[in-house]
Formats: C-alpha cells, structure tokens, sequence
C-alpha cells in the first residue's frame, strides 16, 4: 500500500473535522428505509383498526367469503370500507417472514371493514395496494349483492362485478356537479287515464311507498308516465331508479325527463355510453350530485341514495335477464331492492306476465289499470284471420298474407305506414308440408330441408343435398310451405306487391328507432318494431301459429306480449287503427289480444301454473353438463326433503359453427339437464344447497367437467 494510502485512506479516524461534522450530520437526518409497496415488508402497521377485511375477486365459489389483511400505516388514511385494493392472495403458512405472511399473486378485491383484531389466529399478509381512495362499495350495495347472490345460488364477486362498473381514473379525477333542489310536484298529466293513477303520483310526492303493477295503455305516453312518477319521487327529495330493457327505450324516457324536469337531475347507465361516461356518471350517482337514475339491466344496482322508487318496463322481455353469473333478473333484484329499502315499486308493461299477476294475486302489490272505456279508446281494432280463412284463400296460402291482409295493407297505405311483423329475421326458411305441416325432412340424413333463391330449390341442411321430388312423408301431399318466413323475404314479397310503396326493415342487424308518418311498409322481428310519428295505420301480425308452437311454458304469454308490443304502437281504432293477427283465433292468447286483456290471460295462465306445481308458484332450477356429472352431482347435494327432481333428460345437440345461446352446450356435444322443483317457502334452501354442492366440487377439483347450475330458468321446455 502507498504512503498515500496510508494517509488518506483511514476512513473517518483520518477525517478533518470539519468532514466528521458533516457525516454526523448527515447520519441524523437519514430516515428509516421504508417498506417496500405491494409487500410493506417490515412495514408498521396502523395504531388503530389494523385489520381489513377485504373480498377478494377470485370468482369461485368455494372462495365466497372474506379474507384478513394487515394495514400498513402508511394506507391507514387511504384504506376505507368500500374501496378497491389489491392484496396478494395464495401464500401458504410456510411463507412467513417477520411475523408477516408473503408471496401469492396480486389480486383485485373491496375492502368491506375495519377490525381492531381478526379471527384467523396466523399471520397476516398486508394489504399490497389502495388502487384508488374512492369508496365506491357501500353498505347497502354490499347488503343488495349478498342478497341477490344468496338467491340465485352464486358468489358475491360474480354480483358485485355487475354491480360495480370498472374503474376510469379520469372519471374519478372530475369533480360531480353539485346535486340541484327538489323539483316541483309534478301534475297528474296522463295517469288520469287510470283509475288510481292520481292517488300513486300523490303518494310518491307525499314520501310513501306505493308498489303497483301497471298495465298500461297502448300508445306512446308510457314514457311521460314514468318520468312524472320519478318526478313525483324526487319531489319528495328521495331518489328514483328505473330499469329499462333497452337503449331505445332508456332515449325516450331520458327525453321525457329532461321535457319535464330540464337537464342534470338524472342520470343515463347504458352500455353504449363507453366505459369512461357511464363510470363517470356512476360516480355522480354514488357521490349523490344526482337523485334519478334510467338505465338498462346493468342500472338495477345503481347505487341511488334515499331510493323513493324502483320501476321496471316491460319484465317479460329476455334483456332483463343477465347473461353473466349468477344471471339474475332486474324484475327480482328490484324486488329485493324495494325489500331492503322500504320503496315503492312500479312494474309497468303494456302486457302482464305471470310473475306480475302473482305479486297482485299475493296482495304485495296493487294493480294500476285503466277502465275498460279507456283500452278501447285507446287500442286499435283487432281482427283474426285462422287456418279456415287460409283454406279458403289458395292464392293468398302461397304467399302467407289472406284477403283479410291485404286489404287491411290497402286501407293503411292510404293514411300512413303499416307494421308488418315476422317471427325471425334472414331469408332462408324452413320448409313443412302445406296440408299437415310436418316438416320437410332429407331423405338422406332426415335433416330439414331449407327453400333457397326463389322457393323452388329445395336443400339440406345437414348434408346439403339438393331435393327435386319431395312429398310428405306423413300424408303424401306435395306441397310445401315456409315454416318461419325472414323478416327479408316478406319484405321482397310485399316489395313486388305493392312496387310504389316503400319498404323498410328492422331487425338485429339494423334497428330503426323511429320511421315517418309517410305511407311505408315496415317488416320488424319481435322487439326490434320501430315507432311511427303518428302511430302505424294498421299492423300484420304473421305466423303466429309459430310463436304459439315453441315447446315452452311461455310460448302463448311471449306471444301475446310481442303482439300487444306491435299493436301498441298502432293507432286507435277511432284514427282508423287496425291490427290483423294470423293465427287460430279460437286459441286463449289470440282472444286475449281480441280482448285488449293481457291480464286476464296472465291470471289464467297463473292459476293452471299453480295446479300444476310450475313457477313462478314454484321455485325451480336446472342442472345441466354432462350426463354422469349431473347424475354424481344431485347424488351428493342435500337438497331440501321437499325437492323433486325432474329428469335428466338430453338437451339438443348445438350444431358444430352454429351461434348457440348462452348456457347452452359446446357445439357438438352431448349433455343432459334436470330441474329440480320446490314448493313455496324453500327456494332459499335449494338455492343453499346448490350453491353448497357446487362450492364443495370445485374445492375437490371437479370443475373440469362443466355443470351449470341456475335458479328461475327462463326456459323450462
């Protein structure tokens, strides 16, 4: 070593005073190292309420439950009931360091508390992150959600995955208006039409809690009605909620709103507002700026403070009905809602389901209804053409419209455009014989038999091939006829019968919202009808034999409300209105819609489903996967003693590149499904009890074999 080293090498004993000075210095004003964030190794922990209980997003059953973490000092401001976190979840007890448990995967949950001490006797994993100080869980939300996934048999992450939109943190950045005064009390307006519809605006403004079913009139004031029922709500400086079964809708009612109220006293929750919007207009409901909510099924969790009113439209239509886990149904939630918040509730819709004849049939609700004088200034003329009138008409069987039709078609173009209903949408039809109406089957695989280009050409459509000399099997007859005609081909067919007259289609791909009171003919499937300035001036309501012939409990109460639906929107019979039904007419819901009546036919259609032990009286649920994992699965559950179980029974195979509906098998294989039943009074327990043995297979591993469990099944056969 140099003498240089020597010298100057020494470290502090060979320092100036001055630099000793210095480092001493230095050394008292370092801090702590700090903990480092997501695993706060060492990290102090808050001095009061150390432990958060969080629920983590992992989305399985058997995981349903609360999970404790330790809250560093550091997030004790931050880390709020109702905030999102991130913690790290799936360390074993083995990976403790300093009293801390580490390791596990990063993981998105709620903190749901803050506990001065936690029940798991082990250490503790902290909490790795507060993804954002916006408390966007509250009680109630988290009371509502455990509600719903109790009764639909599901987790609670899966609820509040619906419940909670995904976070914007530019959203959260902006700032909420300040909430706007209570509005004037609106007028009676057009619920004077009803017989107690003044007394309900009255006691939504006076701060009760009414709950009606409303059947209401046809034509276009359903919309002012509902937004000066939720006028009459924030009158009486309470909030409102109203779920919608689609966009189209939600725009009429946000228009009526903002008519009768002005701009920025409600909010609009769609999906089509983008990601960031609807966040944002979620928070401006959470942080209480707005009082009013409209929206479609994803709004029913909205989370409105000091709720007056829930109101649903139209319960029958499949939109209300979630596609995702645990698949619950606005109608039900908001049930709970008006449940758990003592509100009123309004269940609307110019048809009546069953489910809405047994809330009034129970006496939980009250019915909203118009005098008879008032349906019949208010509807349209209804006239039936059945099988006999097609008999008769051999040139009209040919194509779908008898004389009857055509001549209502004639009159309407004269005052304005016509509605032309068709039970699906595409081109290609199905063909049956036209005299017993057995379907047209290949001679090869018995595959059915589809009518290409012109109707002439007949093909498979399994094997794909071409059938030139086909006769029925059943009764020897040579004659086809469309099963199901498009929505497309009826439009080329009164396209070549009425050439000067425009034609105009509405269907999945292409929806129109509104279409002129200029003469025009409008083809529309189901649901997707458009609203004409002035109302149609007449309506067809085409095979409606094949909406009454689907294999399903509620093939006559879907048809009757798709047929009301379309003729609501016709004018009255005093304007000219008129609406031609092709179906048998001596079948119930034919002469209910005759009758303007949808809720006698629900009464009816309740008391034979109560004889019968079908729901809504009862409660049921399906089970479906493959054969022998359903057969083991109701094996092991405890189902209630006073369950029964009805099958399994195979389901039908899902064509290979064929769209199949959700909850359906994978396309080609083979599945079986069982209902399980249960009287009134036990529903809760056999959703415990699915919900138990579900939980209890995916813990042993056997989630590789699908089984599908869901309460209240929109499809029973």
């Amino acid at each position: 070593m140099s003498s240089e080293n020597e010298s100057g090498g020494g470290g502090a004993e060979g320092a100036s005073p001055e630099q000793l000075a210095l480092i001493r210095e230095s050394v008292r004003q370092a801090k702590v190292p700090r903990a480092k964030p997501r695993t706060w190794r060492g990290a102090e922990l808050a001095k009061e309420l150390p432990v958060a209980r969080v629920l983590v997003d992992k989305g399985v059953l058997h995981l349903d439950r609360y999970f404790d973490y330790a809250v560093p000092a550091e997030l004790d401001a931050e880390a709020q009931p109702g905030v999102r976190v991130r913690v790290r979840f799936g360390a074993g007890r083995h990976r403790v360091r300093e009293g801390r448990r580490e390791g596990g995967g990063l993981i998105d949950g709620f903190l749901v508390a803050r506990l001065a001490e936690s029940d798991y006797s082990g250490p503790l994993a902290a909490l790795a992150q507060v993804v954002s100080p916006e408390r966007v869980l509250s009680e109630e939300l988290l009371g509502l959600a455990r509600a719903v996934a109790d009764r639909y048999a599901g987790g609670l992450a899966d609820v509040l995955q619906l419940a909670v939109p995904p976070r914007s943190a530019r959203a959260e950045q902006r700032p909420s208006p300040e909430p706007l005064a209570a509005p004037d009390r609106p007028g009676t307006g057009s619920w004077g039409r009803y017989e107690r519809g003044g007394a309900f605006l009255e006691s939504l403004a006076s701060g009760g809690a009414p709950r009606a079913v409303w059947n209401a009139l046809p034509g276009p004031e359903w919309s002012e009605e509902l937004a000066r029922a939720v006028a009459a709500t924030l009158a009486s400086g309470r909030g409102a909620l109203v779920v919608l079964p689609d966009g189209r809708a939600v725009a009429r009612v946000d228009a009526a709103l903002t008519a009768l109220m002005g701009k920025g006293r409600h909010a609009v929750l769609t999906a089509d507002a983008g990601p960031e919007k609807r966040y944002r207009e979620w928070l401006a409901v959470r942080r209480g700026s707005v009082r009013a909510v409209v929206g479609t099924r994803a709004a029913m969790f909205a989370p409105v403070r000091d709720l007056g009113l829930v109101a649903l439209w139209d319960d029958g239509d499949d939109s209300h009905s979630e596609q995702h886990a645990p698949q619950p149904h606005a109608r039900e939630v908001l049930l709970l809602r008006a449940a758990q918040d003592k509100c009123g509730f309004l269940l609307g819709s110019w048809s009546c389901t069953v489910e809405a004849a047994q809330l009034v049939e129970s006496g939980w609700a009250r019915p909203l209804v118009a005098g008879r004088e008032q349906v019949r200034g208010a509807a349209a003329l209804v006239r039936t053409v059945g099988d006999a009138d097609l008999a008769r008409d051999e040139a009209a069987r040919a194509a779908r419209l008898p004389t009857l039709a055509w001549q209502a078609v004639r009159e309407g173009l004269r005052q304005g455009p016509v509605l032309v209903q068709v039970p699906r949408r595409g081109y290609v039809p199905r063909m049956a014989c036209a005299n017993c109406r057995a379907p047209a089957r290949c001679r090869h695989c018995a595959g059915p038999l589809e009518a290409h280009g012109s109707g002439a050409d007949l093909r498979c459509e399994w094997c794909g091939r071409e059938e030139g000399a086909w006769h029925c099997q059943e009764c020897g007859a040579f004659r086809l006829r469309a099963q199901v005609v498009g929505a497309r081909r009826t439009a080329e067919e009164l396209g070549r019968a009425f050439p000067a007259v425009p034609v105009r289609t509405s269907g999945r791909e292409h929806v129109l919202d509104t279409v002129p009171g200029t003469p025009a003919l409008v083809v529309s499937t189901p649901g997707a009808e458009p609203v004409a300035e002035g109302g149609y001036a007449a309506a067809l309501l085409l095979d409606g034999w094949a909406m009454l012939g689907r294999p399903d409990l509620r093939a006559g109460e879907d048809a009757l409300r798709r047929w009301i639906a379309a003729a609501s929107l016709v004018r009255p019979q005093s304007a000219g209105g008129t609406v031609v039904v092709v179906a048998e007419p001596t079948l119930r819901p034919v002469q209910a819609l005759v009758r303007w009546d949808p809720v006698g036919h629900a009464v009816r259609e309740l008391g034979e489903r109560a004889e019968l032990g079908f729901p809504p009286v009862s409660r049921m649920a399906s089970v479906a996967g493959p054969g022998e994992a359903v057969t083991e699965f109701l094996r092991t559950a405890e189902l209630p003693a006073d369950a029964e179980v009805l099958g399994p029974v195979p389901l039908p195979v899902t064509a290979v590149g064929r769209p199949r509906r959700v909850g359906a098998p994978p396309p080609g294989e083979q599945w079986d499904r069982a209902l399980v039943r249960v009287p009134p009074g036990s529903g809760a327990a056999l959703a415990s009890a699915l919900k138990a043995a579900q939980a209890a297979r995916m813990a042993r591993g056997g989630a590789e074999v699908a089984v599908r469990v869901r309460i209240d099944p929109p499809d029973i056969g």
